[in-house]
């Protein structure tokens, strides 16, 4: 495929003061997004789910060969093998396997070994990353810069997710093969993140160290130059 640019997509133009409003508007949004462990099993239609999968679609990625692949399971007895498989090896984490340092930093968090999540909520989404592809002869395509650009789709997933109104919770069991034959994915997909997806129960709570966030002054430096310079 050769290069052939095209024009933007229509997109209105804002003021600097409605682009300040839209981004305080949107800070204001994320900073009610909580993860949460107590999930209801109020259905979640799967037409949000699949918008929200298309909006991660839509993320950059390394010479845009998108090396993602979103697994979305709602199914009950596909979810109770995975949360039989995932506990399995969250058992061997939390006795010893993850180490004291890992697990003194989890305590605060309070999880253990016990997912219920992952079959009270109704959905799961497996994310895979594509390691590499495949090209149209039959071999082997390299994919480039795979965990920036899945990383990026995660986060805008997660972000469409809370914008339709949703809790996830990101669970990152280790080892996570059994995740590629249980969704009869191929060897070129690596599993990287469960993300159980749900209404939040009525009783479902946060940790108040989950909700502890890095001042401005940690997060975020700026290298301003004098914009009030004449040449």
């Amino acid at each position: 495929m050769t290069y052939s640019p095209q024009p933007l997509p229509p997109r209105a133009p804002l003021s600097d003061e409605d682009a300040l409003r839209e981004a305080r508007d949107f800070l204001a949004s994320l900073e009610t997004r909580a993860s949460v462990r107590e999930f209801s099993d109020r259905p979640v239609p799967y037409e949000i789910i699949e918008t929200c999968i298309r909006a991660a679609g839509t993320a950059p990625s390394g010479a845009n060969q998108q090396p993602w692949h979103f697994a979305a399971i709602s199914d009950p007895a596909l979810k109770s093998r995975i949360r039989e498989a995932a506990e399995e090896e969250e058992r061997a984490f939390y006795a010893g396997g993850g180490g004291d340092a890992w697990l003194a930093a989890l305590e605060p968090i309070g999880t253990d070994a016990s997912k219920p999540h992952l079959t009270t909520a109704p959905w799961l989404i497996v994310i895979f990353a594509q390691r590499y592809g495949t090209a149209p002869d039959g071999s082997r395509a390299k994919h480039y810069y795979v965990p920036e650009s899945v990383g990026i789709a995660t986060g805008m997933l997660i972000t469409a997710l809370h914008r339709a109104g949703l809790y996830c919770l990101t669970h990152t069991p280790n080892p996570m093969k059994f995740l590629n034959g249980l969704l009869d994915r191929p060897e070129s997909e690596k599993p990287v993140m469960i993300l159980t997806v749900g209404h939040a129960s009525a009783e479902a709570t946060t940790p108040a160290a989950a909700r502890k966030r890095k001042p401005l002054a940690a997060l975020m430096t700026a290298h301003q130059g004098d914009t009030n310079q004449k040449d």
